[in-house]
């Protein structure tokens, strides 16, 4: 038991370094520990100090020393972990005062990085897992490979919002889940934000696809909507973050996200590949003071710009009005039928020297006999890659792709490289399989067959994004915005 009371102590000395512990707390933190892991005795302390600035060497050797002891099995280290580190971090008003105070004097995106190291530091971030996870640029894509969470394939969980079996929290982004035991929340800390007027609050995302992700949540445990108020707190949102993006998903399944039940948007710190996509066709705002584009981007996106917040935000809302309104039979575009509402726009809010962008993705769920897990979704060629919903941060251009995939594209590496053929159980990878040997040459190297897999992703994730193009050409794009008259002839 020796063992496990060092791994304690050394705990404890790292939170007085790294968490804002206060020494005069520590006897009390470590008493709080013992009773986590059901120890009623001490065994004396470690008395040197710590250099760790994550604490993930000290949680394993705890995680070995207590399982080794019976005190808890492999499985439920994680859940101790969490227990253990919410014992001896900050509470979440200290947390939510020391973000105010640092954004009052040293600006937000001071704030935002202090909270986010503070996340990583009490292993609320899983930054290690993260790191771990493979990524790469191809074909004007980011990919990334998820190990860290399983494939998600069920829409109709997000219809539920992840609801909690016990009702309590009543879904897994509910505020309530601050400290919650029970779903290994207790390191969770979140922030205080006004959005439109109204009391949201901002986290980081444990397991984030990119730069400090996180997600700003409605208090109240409202569904996921669009409406004129939406585009207005997005751009609240970018007025208090400037450094930061934010995202809504479109608030319908199978094209929106893993939680729809719930107001929320995403964003972080990263620039995604649609910001950096240039306008292929230039047009006219009705709404004075605003320019609108159509993006040159393998799905349909639109950009709204301008200086003045208000007007930007209403061209936004016209935008979005004349996407749901839109019919077109031709092009397979029904926005509504006796299911239900099928269209919906993916909005995301950048600040920029010259004022304020609104890029507006038109999304549509509408599904059909050939395609019924949607028309305008990855089609069935592609589900090998990715079947899971084409959301908010694949329409940027940032794919995540399911962490199975790590194995499969070994085997598949190995087959390039042997000159064997694909195992009978890889009958779904068969046309990639196809493409890939045009990549390379005949029995190529290693490093080969991995490059040719990097770019066939890049390409199948291009060819996604043209499968939930609801328009499959600019001018296309272009006609229907001038003929709603979101845009002037």
């Amino acid at each position: 038991m020796k063992k496990i009371y060092d791994c304690i102590d050394r705990l404890v000395r790292y939170a007085e370094k790294n968490l804002g512990l206060d020494a005069r707390n520590a006897t009390y933190a470590r008493n709080t520990v013992f009773g986590i892991l059901g120890l009623d005795s001490y065994g004396g302390g470690f008395c040197g100090d710590v250099t760790d600035v994550v604490p993930d060497a000290l949680l394993a050797e705890l995680d070995d020393s207590c399982v080794s002891a019976g005190l808890f099995g492999a499985d439920e280290a994680e859940k101790y972990n969490d227990a253990v580190m919410g014992a001896l971090m900050l509470l979440p008003a200290e947390v939510n005062d020391r973000f105010a105070e640092i954004a009052e004097k040293h600006g937000s995106e001071k704030a935002t990085a202090w909270l986010y190291d503070y996340s990583v530091k009490c292993d609320y971030v899983k930054k290690s897992k993260l790191d771990s996870n493979p990524r790469f640029d191809a074909n004007g894509l980011v990919i990334t490979v998820n190990k860290a969470k399983p494939e998600f394939r069920d829409p109709k969980k997000a219809a539920s919002g992840n609801s909690t079996a016990c009702g309590y929290p009543k879904c897994t982004i509910c505020r309530e889940n601050e400290g919650f035991f029970g779903r290994s929340k207790r390191t969770l800390r979140t922030v205080d934000i006004k959005l439109g007027g109204e009391n949201w609050f901002w986290q980081f995302s444990p397991y984030g696809y990119f730069r400090e992700h996180g997600i700003a949540v409605n208090s109240a445990h409202v569904p996921m909507h669009i409406d004129g108020d939406t585009f207005v707190r997005l751009i609240d949102f970018v007025d208090i973050f400037p450094h930061y993006f934010i995202g809504c998903n479109a608030p319908l399944p199978r094209i929106g996200g893993s939680v729809l039940a719930h107001d929320h948007y995403q964003g972080g710190g990263e620039s995604l590949p649609l910001h950096k996509a240039g306008e292929a066709i230039s047009l006219k705002s009705r709404v004075a003071d605003v320019k609108i584009g159509v993006l040159d981007w393998p799905g349909t996106a639109v950009r709204v710009t301008g200086s003045n917040k208000s007007a930007v935000a209403e061209a936004s809302e016209r935008l979005g009005k004349a996407w749901t309104d839109y019919r077109n039979d031709e092009l397979g575009i029904i926005n509504e039928d006796g299911d239900g509402m099928h269209s919906a726009v993916s909005p995301t809010a950048v600040k920029t020297i010259d004022g304020y962008e609104m890029t507006v993705v038109l999304r549509n769920n509408i599904t059909s006999e050939k395609y019924p897990d949607g028309v305008f979704h990855a089609h069935p060629e592609f589900h090998a890659v990715k079947k899971e919903s084409i959301g908010l941060i694949e329409a940027q251009g940032l794919f995540i792709l399911p962490g199975r995939l790590v194995g499969q594209l070994s085997v598949m590496e190995e087959c390039l490289t042997s000159g064997k053929s694909l195992p009978g159980e890889f009958a779904e990878f068969g046309g990639i399989y196809e493409e890939l040997k045009t990549l390379t040459p005949h029995r190529p190297t290693e490093e080969q067959a991995r490059e040719a897999i990097k770019k066939e992703l890049g390409s199948v994730c291009r060819r996604i994004l043209e499968n939930t193009a609801v328009f499959k050409t600019h001018k296309q794009t272009a006609e229907f915005l001038t003929a709603t008259g979101v845009c002037l002839q």
